[in-house]
């Protein structure tokens, strides 16, 4: 009798002890029924025998873990729900990062396409810019020595003359020789 007493006492142990464990909840219609149903039948002595007792709270425990399995079921389906909306909502993100990764890109080529062309315009510049500044010096060159080809030349002229000059005097000089000389 003892065992059957432990039994029942570890019955009704486990059972409140799944009964605190689980979230309060606010009994199902069946539940409500059940419990009208235990009171407005009590047994002919009036007294509820141990037994009917025992197999009461098993079968509310049996339909309390239903109705928990059936509510974490749903909890389970909408966590799942929830899981798939934010994977959606994770690769919809994934995308949009993608897609502004390939414009930021393709704008990084085309920035660098461009500063390579100014760079090189640049080059292009500062190299005409040497080319100019080369040219005007060959050409300031060029101004010296035309004006020193200039000047050689007034002096060449000059000498031409005083050659001439020479030429005559000396033709004089001869003719004055040979004219005393007869």
């Amino acid at each position: 009798m003892s065992s059957l007493y432990s039994r029942s006492k570890d019955l009704s142990s486990r059972s409140r002890k799944s009964l605190s464990d689980s979230p309060p909840s606010s009994p199902s219609p069946s539940t409500k029924t059940f419990r009208q149903d235990r009171v407005s039948r009590p047994d002919s002595s009036g007294v509820e025998s141990p037994s009917d007792r025992l197999s009461a709270r098993t079968s509310t425990y049996t339909r309390r873990e239903n109705r928990l399995t059936s509510l974490s079921k749903t909890e389970d389906d909408s966590a799942s729900k929830d899981y798939k909306k934010l994977y959606e909502d994770a690769l919809t993100e994934n995308e949009k990062l993608k897609s502004r990764l390939k414009d930021s890109k393709q704008e990084l080529t085309k920035i660098r396409s461009q500063l390579e062309r100014v760079t090189q315009k640049q080059d292009r510049i500062s190299e005409r810019s040497s080319v100019f500044e080369s040219e005007k010096r060959e050409k300031e060159a060029l101004e010296k020595r035309v004006s020193d080809m200039e000047e050689e030349l007034k002096v060449l002229t000059e000498l031409k003359s005083d050659n001439q000059r020479l030429k005559d005097e000396n033709g004089a000089l001869i003719r004055v020789i040979s004219k005393l000389s007869k």
